[in-house]
């Protein structure tokens, strides 16, 4: 009875030991009233963008991490430089890691529906960007390319002399989504005379877009005497970037420049001394990830979405911008540049408040 009453002691001992090395508990959160409960609990993002690692690039993602953030989530972000392989297996991962949402940048359609299906039965939340894609549940988004297309060409059509088609070299890349939208208007400019193409050029290296594209407008250059080209068209700017410094190699200041997308160093080769880049046509990159985040976090609070969401584009002139423009301060000399209240609901607020 003795032994039994000692062993008794001893092993409440070792218990009572035992809790006192356990790690402490974490407190619990202390809850927002009036904030989700969904939204306040760990919420996981990842951010997976099959592009380059280039200035719209950078801008996008810094605008949902940022946005993300101040909501109090963990936010990842992926980038895959245009490696349709290496972005599946990117997206198939954060699957297997059970994240809570997934913003899902410039998918191709060949594969785009079953992967993102795949993160939906997972039960994983999901909102797109420029990704080719109509599973139900899911909300798309893009910039109105057709629009910024449109204020671009409008700049290019007004080079006309006595009503006579524009001669452009087109810099233009296939197969992704946003640029084949773009070149459908382009084609329509071109069909009502508006336009004659010379020339289109792209990349083939797409780890090293304006080197390539720089390359090739140069080696062009010497066919065209000058006054022959009126203007080069830069469907995205990072092709544009490589236009513009093929004509600075080779001092070709009598073709003018007109693009697509803007970035800080867009901004700086816009204010360069002699510069022929006129014009660009943009919607804020950073906004576009922001906006991405907000419909992602309704989604994880249960709230409704619309299935399409469209960003507005503006457009920037070399005249408006001075010498301490830059992509922070780009509102200032451009109306609603950067800014929307559109699904900035109140308990969004609060989280940023907090």
């Amino acid at each position: 009875m003795k032994k039994f009453f000692l062993f008794t002691v001893i092993a409440l001992m070792l218990a009572l030991v035992g809790c006192g090395n356990s790690e402490p508990t974490s407190e619990p959160k202390e809850k927002i009233e009036g904030v989700p409960e969904e939204i306040q609990n760990d919420v996981k993002i990842a951010v997976i963008r099959n592009l380059p690692s280039d200035d719209h690039t950078k801008q996008f993602l810094d605008g949902a991490r940022s946005e993300g953030e101040s909501f109090g989530f963990k936010v990842d972000t992926f980038i895959s430089d245009g490696d349709d392989a290496k972005f599946q297996d990117l997206v198939k991962q954060a699957i297997q890691k059970k994240y809570d949402g997934l913003i899902i940048s410039h998918g191709k359609e060949a594969y785009s529906k079953d992967l993102i299906q795949m993160a939906l039965d997972a039960d994983i939340k999901v909102v797109t960007f420029d990704t080719v894609a109509d599973n139900d549940g899911i909300t798309s988004t893009v910039q109105d390319d057709h629009e910024l297309a449109r204020l671009s060409l409008d700049e290019i059509a007004k080079l006309s002399e006595d009503g006579k088609p524009v001669r452009v070299i087109k810099l233009w890349l296939g197969g992704i989504p946003p640029l084949d939208s773009r070149e459908e208007v382009y084609q329509q400019y071109e069909k009502d005379g508006k336009l004659e193409t010379l020339e289109t050029i792209g990349p083939a290296n797409m780890q090293n877009v304006q080197g390539d594209v720089s390359a090739s407008v140069s080696s062009i250059l010497g066919k065209y005497k000058e006054g022959s080209v009126d203007a080069i068209w830069g469907s995205w700017d990072e092709l544009a970037k490589g236009g513009f410094n093929a004509l600075k190699d080779n001092k070709r200041s009598d073709i003018d420049l007109i693009s697509i997308d803007i970035s800080n160093q867009d901004i700086n080769l816009m204010l360069e001394d002699g510069s022929t880049w006129l014009s660009t046509a943009a919607v804020d990159p950073q906004l576009i990830g922001i906006m991405n985040m907000r419909l992602l976090s309704k989604k994880i609070a249960g709230e409704e979405t619309p299935s399409d969401y469209k960003l507005e584009p503006r457009l920037i002139k070399q005249e408006d911008l001075t010498d301490s423009t830059n992509m922070t301060n780009l509102g200032d000399v451009i109306e609603g540049w950067g800014t929307s209240d559109d699904f900035n609901e109140e308990w969004m607020k609060k989280l940023r408040d907090r």
